[in-house]
């Protein structure tokens, strides 16, 4: 599936992710703009994020990898 990039990839992927290679099963660039979205969409903690992700994930998998589905709450936080 050809993923869309959006001007949040432009500027989120330059980020350096500092995680142990072993715990690098989700991208931060797709947290970060999961976790944007899930506020900007009325979510109020790390939980409420992860829910957010999970009821859109179709809608989400059009412009983000998520190669592990939706990281969890721990993995946001």
């Amino acid at each position: 599936m050809l993923i869309q990039k959006t001007s949040l990839h432009t500027y989120f992927e330059t980020i350096p992710d500092h995680k142990i290679n072993r715990n690098k099963k989700h991208l931060l660039c797709d947290i970060i703009i999961l976790s944007i979205l899930g506020v900007l969409c009325g979510a109020e903690s790390w939980n409420s994020i992860e829910t957010f992700g999970k009821t859109k994930l179709d809608f989400l998998k059009t412009f983000l990898r998520l190669p592990n589905g939706i990281p969890s709450h721990d993995t946001i936080n």
